[in-house]
């Protein structure tokens, strides 16, 4: 009992949403953060070794020219980034330098990206039943023919020339 008295009168950062969070976490007006650094913190990429990844990778651009992950971002700049197959295009309405929570995130960018592209509504070809053992052959090349591998069977007309033929 004592100790939850004593700790409703501490902030622990984790209660700060909204504006207060970003006042925390972001620099002064005018200033510039690190572009990988801001694109971790907006929650675009996971890490902030995978957005100096990004960045190292060509990426990342800013205002149109590819990016190193020390270069400085500042509002009203234009951020594209190509990660996990899709592009995304913002442009920074603030800087932060920390990581925010994802609702006080999306407040910190415009974005102008394209709509993913769509999900594929039928199922996966090639998915077995659980325990349904080890496909049979016949199995296997009705798989290998829904993927698109395979020849289609061969009638004798498409016997190479030359090749003597056994009847």
């Amino acid at each position: 009992m004592a100790s939850e008295d004593a700790d409703e009168g501490r902030d622990d950062g984790r209660g700060a949403g909204g504006a207060d969070a970003v006042a925390a976490a972001g620099p002064a007006a005018g200033e510039s953060v690190r572009v990988d650094s801001w694109i971790w913190s907006v929650r675009l990429v996971k890490t902030r070794s995978m957005g100096a990844t990004a960045c190292r990778g060509g990426h990342v651009r800013v205002n149109g020219e590819r990016v190193k992950p020390a270069y400085g971002v500042r509002a009203g700049d234009e951020v594209r980034l190509r990660h996990g197959g899709r592009e995304r295009v913002v442009i920074v309405k603030r800087v932060i330098r920390k990581r925010v929570g994802a609702p006080v995130a999306v407040e910190c960018y415009v974005d102008n990206s394209p709509p993913p592209p769509p999900r594929e509504a039928v199922a996966p070809a090639g998915i077995r039943d659980r325990g349904a053992g080890r496909p049979t052959k016949r199995d296997r090349r009705e798989l290998e023919r829904l993927r698109g591998f395979g020849a289609p069977d061969s009638t004798p007309d498409d016997i190479a020339p030359g090749r003597p033929q056994h009847h």
